[in-house]
């Protein structure tokens, strides 16, 4: 069995197993909650998953901390510090990673990225879900990216239900696909793969997009990487 290790999240975590499951039998979920800390079941899994959910804590990304619009009532920094651990770990083992929207994100700050606290309050059209549904918009891809190549496509519809972006990558990371509307950033990958493991980042949201069976922006990406799971299982376990 491939096994994929997801991180919990109290925002539409059923998701993300049912995505990985469409595949087939032949995968298990390692569900990896922060509220049990069991960090070190990551190192039976074959790849690993940074679900959505709330606001990452400001105190990781910001010099000070700063109210701003939509802030939750509360931070999960409890969370944070338990996938960033995650995180450090699956880089330093070359183990594929999808980062989905919080998880994007999170991958960015932990190596030194920085984030729009709030889109809207900097002067951009909104990107979040409303009334439950998310919001929809057109991406287009630079040609020459892993993501590209992965998806076989330079642009397409994604789904969107964030309120944060990417205002800077990290020195590590480039951009490589952008909202057509607003040129947010939409998607985050290695300057130079060679050097690390098998990793797509991706702000909106794959595993729950409409016919995405039929998508190139959800199903090639899950075909990618349950493929790079299966190679690090072979070479690894």
């Amino acid at each position: 069995m491939i096994k994929i290790g997801i991180t919990h999240t109290e925002a539409k975590y059923p998701n993300y197993p049912a995505w990985i499951e469409s595949a087939g039998a032949a995968y298990e979920i390692v569900v990896l909650d922060w509220e049990k800390n069991n960090a070190s079941d990551l190192l039976q899994c074959d790849g690993l998953l940074l679900s959505g959910g709330v606001d990452i804590d400001t105190q990781f990304h910001e010099p000070a901390t700063k109210e701003y619009p939509l802030q939750p009532a509360a931070f999960k920094t409890q969370r944070d510090v338990f996938e960033m651990g995650l995180l450090t770990t699956a880089l330093k083992a070359k183990m594929p990673v999808l980062g989905i929207c919080r998880g994007l994100q999170l991958i960015n700050i932990s190596l030194g990225g920085k984030l729009i606290l709030d889109i809207q309050s900097n002067g951009q059209p909104n990107h979040r879900a409303m009334d439950g549904v998310d919001h929809v918009h057109q991406v287009n891809l630079d040609p020459q990216s892993q993501l590209a190549t992965i998806t076989g496509t330079k642009q397409g519809t994604i789904n969107s239900a964030h309120h944060q972006a990417v205002l800077e990558p990290a020195p590590s990371l480039k951009a490589v696909a952008f909202s057509s509307e607003d040129g947010i950033i939409e998607s985050l990958e290695w300057k130079d793969p060679t050097e690390h493991g098998p990793m797509v980042c991706v702000q909106w949201h794959p595993e729950r997009m409409q016919n995405k069976e039929n998508e190139p922006l959800s199903q090639n990406i899950l075909d990618w990487f349950l493929g790079a799971a299966k190679k690090y299982q072979h070479e690894h376990h």
